[in-house]
């Protein structure tokens, strides 16, 4: 049977702040959480200038840096990814989240096969320092369309290595009703004929797909809600909005968010985050073992908004140790 410690809850250090205008150094990044008295760990791949100072912060504050992340562009950033991967062993992370670019660095789109060998690859290494990497379904990277999951994790599972993936669901729940976003690798005509099915209230919806296959080993917590608003107090280099990828989790005050904040919009997302927690609490063979919170301060997610990014990771965990109590009483 499933104990309350089988699931861990973390809080990322951009998620670590307040607003995008004031950034905390590391030490108060790692004071925060684990003042915060609900999260479990950090979750941080510190560039080489922060390293000391973050494991310094850990170990003064007595928390665990459990997990870490990075982005990479195939084709350039392979040694990156093995020197993020040794600093993880080095800081005590379990698993390391990978997030790779749609485009090649030599400019074409990865295909299935590549992402496959690429994972490969990546597991191999991790593996043998200790720390599981774990592919993110993320924007701008091959897995926004989300039809592309399944399939390499086909090929993986082919070759007797279990796929391993950080499910981001508020990337899946954002693009609901949202027909422009849908056009990004021509997901939408996939999704129009029904092929693949974003509402996680309709039987066979992509992320129950998921994780009822196992593949879930990771997860990151931002709320979003269908055809999530465009955050147009934030732009890009280039003069873009953001793309409004972030919903506030907990009512905003007058001013601090850019639309009318409805808390029914939310159950999308919550959904979701209910049939994770459920099915982790009823099948033993679940590999996922930690959540970290991310609500955080960047273009296409908070920036420029005024309510308190920290105070949505804080509310966020609270609400998923709850129905994580659930989930395992009506398991048992």
């Amino acid at each position: 049977m499933r104990q309350p410690s089988d699931l861990l809850i973390g809080c990322t250090a951009n998620g670590t702040t307040h607003q995008d205008t004031n950034i905390p150094d590391i030490e108060t990044k790692v004071r925060m959480v684990k003042e915060a008295g609900v999260f479990d760990y950090f979750d941080r791949s510190p560039p080489d200038e922060e390293f000391r100072d973050l494991l310094r912060a850990a170990e003064r504050y007595d928390l665990p840096i459990h997990a870490s992340g990075w982005f990479y562009t195939l084709g350039r950033d392979e040694s990156v990814f093995e020197q993020n991967i040794i600093k993880g062993r080095l800081l005590g992370t379990g698993v390391h989240n990978v997030q790779v670019l749609t485009h090649h660095a030599d400019g074409h789109v990865l295909s299935d096969a590549e992402v496959a060998d690429c994972y490969l690859r990546a597991h191999d290494f991790g593996m043998r320092h200790g720390v599981v990497p774990s592919f993110e379904v993320h924007v701008n990277m091959w897995s926004e369309h989300f039809g592309r999951v399944e399939k390499v994790a086909a090929l993986v599972r082919a070759r007797g290595v279990p796929f391993h993936m950080t499910l981001d669901h508020s990337h899946v729940i954002f693009k609901i009703d949202n027909p422009e976003e849908q056009k990004i690798q021509d997901m939408k005509a996939d999704v129009d004929s029904g092929a693949l099915i974003l509402d996680p209230s309709m039987p066979g919806n992509v992320a129950k797909r998921w994780i009822d296959a196992n593949l879930v080993y990771h997860a990151h917590a931002r709320a979003a809600v269908p055809a999530n608003p465009v955050n147009i107090w934030a732009r890009h280099p280039d003069g873009r909005f953001g793309r409004g990828i972030q919903y506030p989790f907990v009512q905003p005050n007058p001013g601090e968010y850019l639309a009318d904040w409805e808390e029914a919009r939310l159950e999308p997302w919550r959904r979701t985050m209910r049939d994770l927690l459920a099915h982790h609490a009823s099948h033993d063979d679940s590999p996922i073992r930690q959540i970290s919170c991310e609500h955080i301060p960047a273009v296409d997610y908070g920036a420029g908004h005024k309510y308190s990014i920290f105070e949505n990771n804080v509310a966020c965990a609270r609400w998923i140790r709850e129905e994580w109590s659930k989930a395992l009483t009506a398991a048992a």
